[in-house]
């Protein structure tokens, strides 16, 4: 997956937002002002950082050489995943829809409501 297709998925979500709030590299997705995915633009083969449920995050980690602990990030609820290392875009597609289902589970019902 390259920079141009990962930025189009993100943005396919309901609500997703992009922003460069850190420094002009970093771009991050947003669902109502959470984070739920971002990447470096200069560098982007050097991975994309995406929240993961605790659990399922030590088993990929364990499951794949592309998969490491949140780079800047909580170790805990983020992974960072090389997308350009032969990873199979439709496996980078799951855990971005698994990154945003995870915020959006956590949103208001008034703000998943705006959403639908």
């Amino acid at each position: 997956m390259n920079i141009e297709d990962f930025r189009e998925y993100c943005l396919a979500k309901p609500g997703a937002t992009e922003c460069l709030p850190f420094d002009e590299d970093t771009l991050v997705f947003k669902v109502c002002g959470k984070m739920f995915t971002l990447c470096s633009l200069a560098d982007f083969e050097k991975g994309i950082s995406l929240k993961c449920d605790p659990e399922k995050a030590i088993e990929l980690r364990e499951q794949y050489d592309q998969v490491t602990p949140g780079y800047h990030m909580s170790k805990i609820h983020w992974n960072t995943v090389l997308p350009e290392a032969g990873l199979p875009d439709r496996l980078l597609r799951q855990w971005i829809d698994d990154s945003y289902n995870l915020v959006f589970s956590k949103l208001t019902k008034k703000e998943k409501l705006l959403l639908n």
